[in-house]
């Protein structure tokens, strides 16, 4: 959508059960948009087609998984996306895990991010596992952490909506100073006795969490 949106003639998707033998044949980008566990298959069951560059878009993987693909490449966005309309428009201005293993697909790749007016980022297959361990971290992880502060606010009888306003703020400080100086509370300030009162409040199974955030924050210091 994002690429149709910007300018590409897009053809219609091939979906789970549909014949892929031929697919690579004609376009010059062949995107395969699957969960990380189906590259491989999918890729293989494609012909390679002289001239196409075959993009997967699995953070985690390296282009190996594209099997006797010669043009292959690798599209990872840094963006949530829970449907296709919202990811289109989160794509534009984006940053994007990139990497390819022939100028051709360079070019190509390089064209994409362009007309996307996203922000490319070099990833070699060597470091992909930690790149992707990182965007996990930055995203699913702050949606975890944001699951307990709902639970524990509740039990206090407060909505999560009360505290969505600080955590915007507080991911806006990272973004202006960086994790280290953002940093505010308890462990900032070397509060112990609160963070004490924090642990007695909380439920015993929100214990390990909490903890294990706040030995994070100490790092830090």
């Amino acid at each position: 959508m994002a690429l149709g949106a910007a300018g590409w003639d897009v053809d219609e998707p091939v979906r789970r059960g549909d014949d892929m033998t031929l697919v690579a044949i004609g376009p010059d980008l062949l995107v395969i948009a699957t969960p990380d566990g189906a590259v491989a298959e999918v890729a293989a069951a494609v012909r390679p087609a002289p001239g196409t560059v075959v993009a997967h878009m699995a953070g985690s993987l390296g282009l190996d998984v594209l099997g006797d693909h010669a043009h292959a490449a690798s599209l990872h966005p840094l963006v949530p996306i829970p449907t296709g309309q919202v990811g289109a428009r989160r794509l534009r201005g984006s940053w994007i895990g990139v990497a390819s293993n022939t100028p051709s697909a360079a070019r190509l790749i390089e064209r994409v991010i362009a007309d996307l007016d996203a922000h490319a980022i070099e990833v070699a297959d060597t470091d992909r596992a930690a790149y992707h361990a990182a965007a996990a971290i930055a995203s699913n992880h702050l949606v975890a952490l944001l699951g307990q502060a709902q639970r524990v606010a509740g039990t206090a009888g407060v909505p999560l909506d009360a505290y969505m306003d600080l955590v915007r703020a507080t991911v806006d400080n990272v973004a202006e100073m960086g994790p280290a100086a953002a940093l505010t509370g308890p462990v900032q300030r070397g509060d112990e006795a609160t963070l004490e009162r924090h642990l007695a409040a909380i439920d015993p199974s929100e214990r390990p969490a909490y903890e294990a955030m706040v030995d994070q924050a100490r790092r830090l210091l």
